[in-house]
């Protein structure tokens, strides 16, 4: 380091030297400018969703010829971590999810695997099987997503307008997956009349192949003549309702008219599927997915724009209603952490010149623009953008990349105090603490290894801190020792005044202070390390958390009614549910999805299975204020005025969504026993006062009605059970006969009973089916009704039936206190249950526990990384001790900001507090290596040279450290941050004093220095 002086070299090239730092602040500005605008960061949800089908199937006969064939053969896949799966009957979901080690870029590879995988079994299933369907787009997000509602329109003509709308989005350069839901396909029904059909001796699947034949599409040749081909076309197909009611029929030797055996109707699905509502009417969505590492901001604008003149071609009657702005959202979040940073900026900057002096905290300031405008160069150019985890980065660091700059122009004042030129004195920094500030640096940067080496989808949601504080800490190293001693240079007088007199009245304290840790050494390790000892005995006081609530202004509500509730209970259900928010003042709008969830408008939110018996209303509040008593007063609703039903109101969430936070796993073979233990585990978790709404995720059975055919019987008549169960199948669900071409649509011509028979149970036994010889076979003739009841869904995890457990919190503690209260009794609940039965802590506890193991995997390479760069600078065991035994130390200043506080410790405040290590091992280096300088260089005495160390060294470590804890304030204020900023400025102040005090105590100790006879 001494062979050459890059300080000096940047001296002697001053033009060019100003050049960089030119080029630098307008390649930043463009990069700020540039640079792509998230809310939070973009993570791979390694989840895929198949869906199979065998229709007819029994829930046991799905979950044993369908969906265990897919979980067994899913087994051989390497990257596998869980399979999960909802089994109901004749439909098997089955959710993929892979090992959070898994990367980002091999996720269209295994996608294929897997799609492999299951054409390689397609052939063992039955043969009534009706195949897969893929979704690995499971995490795409649609951060803007449009309600158009109408008056006096058909939902036909809506959705016409809506696909304008699309065309239109899709226009755009940044535009990603455009999506339009919550649509009503148009069908026409064919009601047959069964005892029509029966009576003149038809089947209903005779009239619906009769009616197929004439709509087919088929090739009718071409005319060869001579010079030119003729194309043949044949007519008869369907163009509309109507042509079918006009439709005379033959089948066997009847001829009749299609009416006289079926009322024929144009109408919309009926039940729906989904129904997508704004303010509690219909409305068609329209949900706008961006382009991976676009700015969403400029997106934003450019949507609304094209939305803008799109609204003004509609009619009159048809509205547009913006109800997910995600672009305003980060816009307004980045104007936050803007201010934010602003804020922190100003405050280094007081610390500054309050500390240095006017001239000399300009030199410090100046260097803080240069850090940051190279920061962004780096993130633009390798793809990271201004979101919540980078922003708060740089929050972070910039506490700590002003050290290097205030150590650096500290140094060059204490040369210019003892009457160096100016070029001599900024050229010392570099001869002198360079290297200690890069080891120190670089001890820093691997305290945040355990962040940047996170394989949890945790630890991949907030990757971005590790990169952001690694370069700005690099970063502001070079321009501590390139940049700032030109900046000293040009603005530093030379003759600055010896600063040696008597000092102030705080230095005479700390004199003292450290006089008497010196004395009394061993007291000083002594009492130092019980109230570390203090602090991890506190430890247990501090509530653990995952991560915390969103501070976005949405509400959801979940609503899940009984498992075999039709879509129309549903919807009823959730409009008495929504009268409560009409002229409500805490509501500006809301929107509400019955048989699905919402579209994924930001990617930490749940997206749940669609179902007939769920729901989910989105509600937008003013603020959070309104937001939290809106919260509360849903909350009672639900209790008061829905027993029985299953609602659930909830914030959004921040990182990894969980839903309800306290979660117990019941897993075990036979379902009638495995239900039974899983209500005694509900029992239990409610035996905590502070755990409520506690359901199930499923376990109630519904009802059956069995129709044992007689097969003699069936057989005397020409019959077969197939027969038999298509037609009940179509007069009940329908089938699909053939479909009517309009334009761009395809109309299904859906074969179904008349409404009255298709809704009475009773009406089962009067049927009348039409047998092969024309005479009509009343049902109740050839088959015994019985009732029964039978599992609608069955959920599995790794191939095990399992029940979940979910319980909402009704007091501000945190999950794992409950849970770890609970630990006890469901210890023993766990040891009394029979073989094959178990019971697993699952929900945020789980997923906090799944992120923190990642992390100790990686902390033993954040020590070695640590240990090897501190041995370079120490080469030393001795002196390597005493720079280690600090690092711990912080965590007394943690739990004192803690607990007070009432912050809990959650994830990211865990990274903090491993953070701080690197962060007290750096200011330990740069004392530590004073020392030696003083003893090698200066020839003091080995007692001499620890006070005078300390004494030239408290003032850079105590201006960095309150730079550092101060410039975190703004962010304190913050859910999501403030935990992480309470233990690092905690950690940091603490670990000040430890430097200051206990360093110098444990180094005269580890040396075995007496002290002075002539000492006082």
């Amino acid at each position: 380091m001494k062979s050459f002086n890059l300080s000096d070299w940047a001296l002697k090239h001053r033009s060019f030297v100003w050049f960089l730092m030119l080029v630098s602040i307008l390649a930043g500005a463009m990069s700020y400018i540039n640079i792509g605008r998230e809310e939070d960061p973009n993570f791979a949800i390694k989840t895929m969703v198949i869906t199979a089908s065998l229709p007819g199937a029994s829930v046991e006969e799905t979950l044993n010829q369908v969906t265990d064939r897919i979980e067994k053969k899913l087994e051989d896949l390497g990257s596998l971590d869980k399979t999960r799966s909802i089994t109901k009957p004749g439909v098997s979901i089955v959710y993929v999810d892979l090992l959070d080690t898994t990367k980002a870029k091999d996720l269209p590879r295994l996608w294929q695997q897997i799609r492999n995988m299951m054409s390689d079994i397609r052939p063992d299933f039955p043969s009534e099987f009706a195949g897969f369907q893929f979704n690995d787009d499971f995490g795409d997000v649609y951060g803007n997503i449009y309600a158009f509602t109408s008056d006096g329109y058909s939902p036909r003509e809506v959705r016409d307008y809506v696909e304008d709308a699309r065309r239109a989005v899709q226009g755009l350069e940044d535009s990603g997956k455009v999506e339009i839901f919550g649509t009503r396909d148009q069908v026409v029904y064919l009601e047959y009349s069964t005892d029509r059909l029966a009576a003149l001796g038809v089947s209903q699947a005779d009239v619906s192949a009769t009616l197929a034949a004439q709509n087919a599409i088929l090739p009718s040749g071409e005319i060869d003549a001579g010079s030119e081909r003729v194309l043949v076309r044949t007519g008869g197909g369907f163009d509309n309702a109507q042509s079918l009611s006009d439709v005379n029929l033959r089948v066997g030797d009847q001829f009749f008219r299609l009416t006289d055996v079926a009322t024929v109707t144009l109408d919309y699905e009926d039940p729906p599927s989904e129904l997508f509502r704004y303010n509690g009417r219909e409305a068609i969505g329209l949900s706008i997915g961006m382009r991976t590492g676009a700015n969403i901001v400029s997106f934003g604008e450019e949507l609304s724009a094209v939305m803008a003149k799109y609204e003004q071609s509609l009619p009159i009657g048809i509205e547009v209603h913006h109800v997910a702005d995600q672009p305003e959202v980060v816009q307004e979040a980045v104007g936050h952490f803007v201010q934010a940073l602003v804020e922190a900026v100003l405050i280094v900057l007081a610390v500054s010149f309050v500390s240095l002096g006017v001239r000399a905290g300009l030199v410090v300031t100046l260097t803080i623009p240069l850090v940051l405008a190279i920061t962004f160069v780096v993130m633009n150019y390798t793809g990271f953008t201004l979101q919540r985890i980078s922003l708060g980065a740089l929050i972070i660091a910039l506490g700590l990349l002003v050290d290097d700059a205030m150590i650096a122009i500290e140094t060059m004042i204490s040369r210019l105090e003892l009457g160096e030129s100016l070029p001599k004195a900024a050229s010392f920094a570099w001869t002198s603490i360079a290297f200690p500030m890069l080891s120190g640096t670089l001890v820093t940067v691997a305290g945040f290894i355990p962040i940047g080496l996170n394989n949890s989808a945790a630890g991949e949601f907030t990757f971005s801190l590790f990169v952001v504080i690694a370069v700005a800490l690099v970063v502001s190293w070079v321009v501590a020792v390139l940049f700032a001693p030109l900046i000293g240079v040009t603005i530093l007088k030379e003759n600055i005044a010896h600063a040696h007199g008597e000092p102030g009245r705080i230095r005479r304290m700390f004199h003292g202070v450290l006089r008497g840790a010196m004395r009394f050494r061993w007291l000083t390790i002594a009492a130092t390390l019980g109230i570390f000892g203090v602090s991890v005995w506190s430890m247990q006081f501090v509530e653990n958390q995952f991560f915390p609530s969103s501070d976005r202004p949405e509400l959801v509500v979940d609503i899940a009614l009984q498992q075999n509730v039709s879509i129309t209970e549903t919807r009823v259900t959730m409009d008495r549910f929504e009268a409560a928010l009409k002229d409500n003042e805490d509501v500006k709008f809301w929107t509400s999805y019955v048989g699905r969830g919402a579209p994924r408008f930001i990617l930490s939110f749940d997206v749940p299975a669609p179902s007939a018996n769920t729901g989910q209303i989105v509600i937008q509040t003013p603020g959070i204020e309104s937001r939290n008593r809106l919260k509360d007063q849903l909350t009672k609703l639900a209790a008061d005025e829905f027993p029985g039903v299953d609602i659930f109101v909830k914030l959004l969430e921040i990182g990894p969504p969980v839903g309800r936070p306290v979660q117990y796993r019941v897993t075990g073979s036979d379902l009638d026993g495995l239900r039974d233990v899983a209500r005694n585990m509900a029992a239990l978790v409610a035996t905590d006062d502070r755990t409520d709404n506690i359901v199930m995720d499923w376990n109630e059975p519904s009802r059956v009605v069995r129709v044992d055919i007689v097969q003699d019987r069936v057989r005397l008549l020409g019959l077969t059970s197939r027969d038999i169960a298509s037609a009940l199948n179509g007069i009940y669900d329908g089938t699909a006969v053939t479909e009517l071409r309009d334009g761009t649509y395809l109309v299904d011509l859906i074969a179904r009973g008349s409404d009255a028979t298709r809704s009475s149970i009773e009406g089962l036994t009067n049927l009348q089916l039409g047998g092969p010889d024309g005479q009509p076979v009343p049902l109740s003739s050839i088959a015994v009704f019985r009732y029964d009841t039978e599992q609608p869904v069955i959920r599995q995890e790794n191939r095990r039936p399992t029940i979940t457990i979910k319980a909402a919190i009704t007091t501000k503690d945190q999950p794992a206190t409950i849970v770890n209260a609970l630990a006890d009794k469901v210890a023993e609940f766990n040891a009394n249950l029979p073989k094959g039965f178990s019971v697993e802590v699952g929900g945020s506890v789980e997923s906090s526990a799944e992120s923190q193991a990642p992390i100790a995997a990686v902390v033993p390479l954040m020590l070695l990384i640590m240990a090897f760069l501190v041995m370079v600078q120490m080469q030393s065991f001795r002196r390597a001790f005493v720079v280690f035994a600090a690092a711990p130390l912080g965590l007394i200043g943690v739990v004192a900001a803690l607990l007070p506080s009432g912050a809990p410790l959650g994830f990211v405040a865990i990274l903090g507090v491993l953070a701080l290590i690197g962060i007290l091992i750096r200011n330990s280096i740069i004392l530590v290596h004073e020392i030696e300088v003083q003893i090698n260089d200066h020839g003091l005495s080995p007692w001499d040279a620890v006070f005078t160390a300390s004494d030239s060294r408290a003032r850079p470590i105590l201006l960095t450290a309150a730079a550092a804890s101060l410039a975190l304030i703004p962010i304190s204020r913050q859910i999501f941050w403030g935990p992480m900023a309470f233990a690092m400025m905690g950690g940091i102040i603490a670990g000040t004093v430890v430097t200051l005090v206990f360093v110098p105590a444990l180094y005269l100790a580890v040396y075995r220095v007496k002290r002075p006879a002539s000492t006082a």
